[in-house]
């Protein structure tokens, strides 16, 4: 049964009860106002028929047809039984609403009760009993009338209630309906709709064209969903825009509740650590995060409820990673504590930068301390009188030159650095016959190769055309083909190559030299940085020229890759694409 029509039902048969009770009490009442009608009536002509009864027994004066006529006049037939159950008197016969059945039921009764005057009705038929005596015989008469009368108003009292709750159940569905309509209905859908919004479904809403407090309530429950609505999206456009912050963050972020549990990580706390966000959330700080320094920090945090920085090393496989612990503690509106906030900012690059910085200038001190110190110890060695020696003033003033020209190499490798560095740094573009421009290389480093008894080869195929800056590259390929000769041991071998790619073209150089150790390859093109640091400076480097020419091939857009082994040679490939791009 939907529950829509229940109430309806639940009144329908309300009344229906209430009306068949009301049937069933007025039948009683009738009946029993009848039956005493009927008593009173019976009982005032029974002082008739006991006069007529004596006459017709005593002094027969009084016929049977008499009797009979004034019996059947009244409706009321006669029956007179002596005590001794002898019918005297029966005038049941002549009428004929009353059966057999009935005369033989009245008798059974008259003659097993004893109560006297005594009025019942026996199903359609009442009779009236009184004692009467005659000729010294005692005996009852009974007085028998018929009452379908009786059964004819219960019937039309049943009729009226009938109609009258076929009626009141026409009104009922009419004034329920109307009802239901305009007053249950309206709340029934309010109360759907306020369960779809404790559901979570803003978006419900219901009818508003009702009129009274229910038109009332319909417009306050939409305009609640309304504003349900509208907070929630903005809430969770709220959220939405503090979890795009808090995972695009640069430093890594965690919150911790009151009792240590981890509530909350970003994504670049997961790249710090490494994992997923289901192996953090939900543990304990100190089981999740395995590192005491860290544990610390939370602690002090924990004891002393203020802001504690720490800095911790982070071993990334081979690398090491530098982070600064920021640990500040968080309170309700209340001063409740409600837990700490970590946030781990990667200073790895600064800590590079700081050392590249240290190792700049101790490496630039290094550097000009050397020739300067020679410079001065044989400027004060002439002035102490060996420049009148004139072998051995040709032989210092030799030294000088030399390591003058030295340091004017590297001041000028520096100012060179220095100079494609600059973000103002550009380049001037042409376009450049590579074949060509590395053929005329060739002849700029022969005499060097030949001081060493090098042999210097080339192998340049493909005609290509590459945009770029020529005297930069020439200072790129110059410095590559310098190194190849420089650490390649006399008798060796150099090899220039060339290949046309398609959309980039690959300069290599290689040599069967000393090699570079497998470790010492990612470092080779920092500033000052020497493999074999004796080696470097007697072959007249400075330690910034592949700095140089990593700094100019990136300038071009281009790369570097280097592939070297210790004691079998080491060979250098530069890409360039073919046409410049801006970036």
């Amino acid at each position: 049964m939907k529950s829509n029509t229940r109430p309806l039902l639940t009144y329908t048969v309300l009344v229906i009860i209430v009306m068949l009770s009301l049937g069933v009490l007025l039948a009683q009442l009738t009946r029993s106002y009848f039956i005493t009608i009927f008593e009173e009536r019976i009982s005032v002509e029974s002082e008739y028929f006991i006069n007529t009864v004596k006459g017709y027994i005593e002094d027969e004066n009084i016929s049977s047809d008499a009797l009979e006529e004034f019996s059947d006049q009244l409706n009321t037939s006669v029956l007179y039984v002596n005590n001794d159950k002898e019918v005297v008197v029966d005038t049941i016969s002549a009428n004929e609403e009353i059966t057999n059945e009935d005369k033989r039921m009245i008798l059974t009764a008259v003659q097993n009760s004893a109560e006297q005057k005594k009025g019942r009705l026996l199903e359609d038929v009442f009779y009236y009993s009184t004692p009467l005596t005659v000729d010294n015989t005692a005996g009852s008469l009974v007085l028998i009338s018929p009452v379908k009368s009786l059964s004819t108003i219960t019937k039309n009292i049943w009729l009226i209630i009938g109609l009258t709750l076929l009626l009141g159940l026409a009104a009922i569905f009419l004034i329920g309906f109307n009802i239901f309509s305009k007053y249950v209905r309206p709340i029934r859908s309010a109360a759907n709709v306020a369960n779809e919004l404790a559901k979570g479904n803003y978006k419900a809403r219901t009818y508003e064209g009702h009129f009274g407090e229910a038109g009332q309530l319909s417009q306050s429950i939409n305009i609640l969903a309304r504003n349900l609505q509208q907070m929630t999206s903005t809430k969770g456009m709220q959220e939405n825009q503090l979890e795009a912050v808090i995972n695009n963050m640069g430093s890594g972020l965690v919150l911790i509740d009151e009792k240590g549990y981890i509530l909350l990580v970003n994504r670049a706390f997961m790249e710090n650590f490494g994992g997923e966000k289901k192996s953090y959330v939900g543990y304990l700080y100190h089981e999740a995060i395995p590192y005491t320094a860290i544990h610390e920090a939370v602690q002090n945090v924990y004891m002393f409820e203020e802001t504690v920085r720490e800095h911790i090393l982070l071993p990334v496989n081979i690398d090491q990673k530098h982070l600064e612990v920021t640990g500040a503690p968080i309170f309700s509106e209340k001063n409740a504590w409600k837990g700490v906030v970590l946030v781990f900012h990667d200073i790895t690059d600064m800590k590079k930068l700081e050392q590249m910085r240290k190792d700049f200038v101790a490496n630039v001190s290094h550097e000009l301390r050397t020739p300067i110190t020679s410079i001065r110890g044989f400027s004060e060695t002439l002035l102490d009188g060996a420049m009148k020696d004139e072998a051995m003033l040709e032989r210092f003033l030799q030294i000088i030159l030399k390591e003058s020209g030295r340091l004017q190499s590297l001041i000028q490798d520096l100012l060179e650095l220095t100079k494609v560095e600059r973000e103002d740094f550009h380049l001037t573009l042409e376009k450049i016959k590579f074949h060509k421009f590395l053929e005329d290389l060739v002849p700029l480093v022969e005499n060097q190769a030949k001081k060493k008894k090098i042999s210097l080869y080339s192998n340049i195929q493909g005609d290509a055309v590459v945009e770029g800056d020529s005297s930069r590259l020439k200072q790129v390929f110059l410095n590559l083909l310098s190194n190849a000769v420089n650490y390649t041991g006399e008798g060796g071998e150099v090899t220039l190559s060339f290949e046309d790619q398609g959309e980039e073209v690959a300069v290599s150089i290689s040599d069967n030299g000393v090699g570079i150790p497998k470790e010492e390859i990612s470092r080779i093109f920092e500033r000052f940085y020497r493999v074999d640091k004796a080696r470097s400076r007697n072959s007249g480097g400075t330690g910034l020229g592949l700095a140089i020419v990593k700094h100019i091939v990136e300038a071009h857009h281009g790369k570097v890759q280097v592939i070297s082994e210790p004691g079998k040679g080491t060979t250098f490939t530069v890409l360039l694409p073919k046409e410049f791009t801006n970036n």
